[in-house]
């Protein structure tokens, strides 16, 4: 019998089990309930789909979102793995096809969604399924959906206990990436899992970088000249519908590749823009939520909430659709105070008034996050019940730390303010005391006689709220969660009080916005690099796949620095396994080779690449001087990889003011002969530039037209 070790290798490509994995499968394979709690990126679905290859039966998977059950049938399917779907979709003749293969044993993972799980048309199935081939295990996806206390709850994931019931004896397992202890109570419960063997991963994401920027007045050109710094794909998260359209469409005429994602749009053109996306046809979705759970794209660089996000919970699983593939990649808020009474609006809708307490407090919480000098990992690690005490030197506040200052008289003020109102009220009522507030309710309590009453005047208001917010992080106070937000002692409190430990807090200072750049591979790897990922992204639109389905980044970027010359060495690298091997190895090797064999001493004297050049940021005068070629020669080859969907950024070569008077041209007055267009755009411009913008918008055109048909 082979090893997991092998089986891991065989099956999927790689060498080692992630943190945690191994144990979750080998309980998975003792027929127990589990609840695996295990932050994006850490390799949830492969706790499940391993042993459903290792278990007799078929394992079901329940799958809350189309898309998401789609995309990892792909993934599997594409490491020769026998797994399937049935949903909406499907015309009549393909469900009763796989369910016909399901039955005779051929299929080892079926996705469903909870909604067809539980129909009646769907109970016959199950019960020939369970008769027949019996079922290895019940999986739960994105298991926080049954909780009411969860950031996206969905009351039919409530119903899924009924499928325990009916099966007993089969055992079940709720996957997510992120549950309060409250969550994952409410998870196990209304699973009925039985003594469930509970693994709660860390939710550090060392991967990742955040940091909170202040939104300027002029909030647009500011995230325009942000998304220029930034390199690969990224997702753009706005509070509306209204802002999602109306960034999408002016990052399109500034030049940047991107299409909107919302509620509001029709099903097909949801469907199709997170296609384009996935499949790195374009570089940014700009999204609401409801651009979610369905995003299995590993490679995503950067993420970017233009808006303040609703709570610390649904900011964490939209942040962290970042780097899931383990490399870094960067979390950028954009903080402005005038958002806060938009959100406030929103909340002031809810029917509920004790929801509308909880949502003022989640509110709260994201305030604190996004005003905090302190580590942001401290404070989201917190959010979740987890310890961090240390700097984490990947967030704006760690790489760039504030000077502290002793605020130890201070905080002895506010929590004997505190002690003297016994422990009833909220932070801003015990500022108010403070600083010597004549509020109705401070003089019907007669606070205003309390010795504390004034003592607090020399400093702001908001110098206050930031030692509150110091404390709360530093253990040194505590908070009620019930949406009150009435403060408490903890055990630290008292030694503060008594002049036994020191505060030390960092006032707010202007955020520093530069971040280095690192430089995995070297010129000559990078070029390789780019070569192989181009093959992937031909091979995967062959297939009618994402990109990342056929080999993610990292084997690419190890095959790159390998350099791999024959199966055995290629097998080798992560991400090959025994399907990958015999599918993509002859042709990945053939690159490799072809680079190898080019790149002689004496064709590495020659003039930088293309690909380098552009990547220093030069313009395409700038690139035919250094290659000794002709510019129009220059302009051609940047012209093909546009029209070949090359991700090529067109402001690096025409200048967005001259871009802006082409295309009205070309859409006003609907010229598109390069001659007729130099005729009415007179002598300020270049054949090449006006060349190089109608190819773009060709290309796009055809790429409109072919999603309507």
């Amino acid at each position: 019998m082979h090893s997991l070790e092998q089986s891991l290798k065989h099956y999927f490509g790689h060498d080692q089990f992630r943190a945690g994995q191994k144990e979750v499968i080998q309980r998975v394979l003792e027929n127990r309930d589990s609840l695996v709690i295990m932050p994006t990126g850490g390799g949830k679905s492969l706790c499940y789909q391993l042993p459903a290859l290792l278990k007799s039966g078929v394992t079901l998977v329940v799958s809350p979102l189309i898309a998401l059950m789609q995309d990892q049938v792909e993934s599997l399917q594409d490491n020769g793995i026998p797994a399937t779907y049935i949903n909406s979709t499907l015309s009549g003749d393909d469900v009763r096809s796989r369910t016909t293969s399901i039955l005779e044993g051929e299929i080892k993972l079926l996705y469903v969604a909870p909604e067809r799980l539980l129909s009646e048309q769907f109970s016959p199935f199950l019960d020939e399924v369970a008769a027949t081939i019996g079922f290895a295990t019940f999986v739960v996806d994105e298991a926080h959906c049954v909780s009411a206390w969860g950031h996206d709850f969905r009351p039919e994931y409530r119903q899924i206990r009924r499928l325990r019931q009916r099966f007993p004896r089969v055992s079940t397992m709720g996957l997510t990436a992120t549950a309060t202890r409250r969550v994952q109570q409410d998870i196990i419960e209304q699973l009925a899992l039985q003594q469930p063997a509970i693994h709660l991963a860390s939710f550090n994401r060392t991967n990742l970088y955040y940091e909170i920027l202040p939104k300027d007045r002029r909030s647009y050109p500011q995230l325009l000249h942000h998304l220029k710094r930034q390199q690969g794909s990224g997702i753009v998260y706005c509070l509306s519908r209204k802002t999602v359209n109306e960034v999408s469409d002016c990052l399109q005429v500034d030049g940047i590749n991107a299409l909107p994602y919302h509620a509001g749009l029709s099903d097909v053109e949801r469907a199709e823009n997170q296609r384009r996306f996935i499949r790195d046809d374009v570089d940014v979705i700009v999204a609401t939520i409801a651009f979610g759970m369905g995003i299995n794209k590993p490679d995503v660089r950067y993420v970017v909430h233009y808006d303040l996000p609703r709570n610390l919970e649904g900011y964490y699983q939209e942040s962290g659709r970042a780097g899931r593939d383990g490399e870094p990649a960067t979390c950028t808020l954009f903080y402005a105070a005038k958002d806060i009474p938009r959100l406030e609006y929103f909340i002031e809708q809810k029917p509920d008034p004790n929801e509308q307490r909880i949502a003022r407090q989640q509110l709260s919480q994201v305030v604190d996050f996004a005003e905090s000098t302190i580590c942001r990992r401290q404070i989201l690690l917190g959010y979740f019940g987890e310890s961090f005490s240390n700097s984490c030197a990947d967030c704006d506040n760690c790489r760039h730390p504030k000077p502290k200052s002793d605020w130890t008289v201070e905080a002895q003020k506010f929590l004997s303010c505190i002690a003297r109102t016994n422990q009833r009220y909220g932070a801003n009522y015990i500022i108010d005391i403070l600083r010597g507030s004549r509020k109705q309710k401070i003089k019907e309590r007669r606070h205003e006689d309390l010795p504390t009453f004034g003592i607090g005047r020399d400093r702001t208001q908001d110098e206050w709220r930031t030692l509150v917010r110091s404390l709360l992080h530093q253990d040194l106070l505590r908070e009620t969660t019930d949406g009150y937000r009435v403060l408490k002692f903890t055990t630290e409190s008292l030694l503060v009080l008594k002049g036994n430990h020191q505060v030390m807090v960092a006032m707010p200072q202007q955020p520093r916005r530069e971040q280095t750049e690192k430089s995995v591979l070297d010129a000559a790897s990078e070029e390789l690099f780019e070569i192989l990922r181009q093959l992937r992204k031909q091979l995967a639109d062959d297939q009618n796949v994402p990109p990342y389905v056929v080999f993610a980044n990292n084997s690419l970027r190890e095959m790159a620095t390998r350099k791999p010359q024959n199966l055995g060495e290629f097998s080798r690298i992560p991400g090959v396994g025994a399907h990958k091997l015999r599918q993509y190895g002859e042709r990945f090797l053939a690159e490799i080779q072809t680079h190898v064999n080019a790149s002689t001493p004496q064709r590495q004297r020659q003039a930088p690449t293309f690909w380098q050049l552009y990547r220093q940021g030069l313009d395409l005068s700038a690139i035919a001087e250094v290659q000794k070629r002709p510019v129009q020669e220059v302009a051609d080859e940047v012209g093909n990889l546009i029209a070949a969907k090359g991700n090529i950024n067109l402001r690096q070569f025409v200048l967005p003011a001259k871009q802006d008077l082409i295309l009205q041209a070309v859409r006003q007055k609907r010229i598109t002969n390069l001659e007729k267009l130099k005729s009415q755009l007179g002598t300020g411009f270049n054949e090449w530039e006006i060349k190089l913008v109608l190819v773009w918008w060709q290309q796009k055109n055809q790429s409109s037209t072919a999603q309507r048909i």
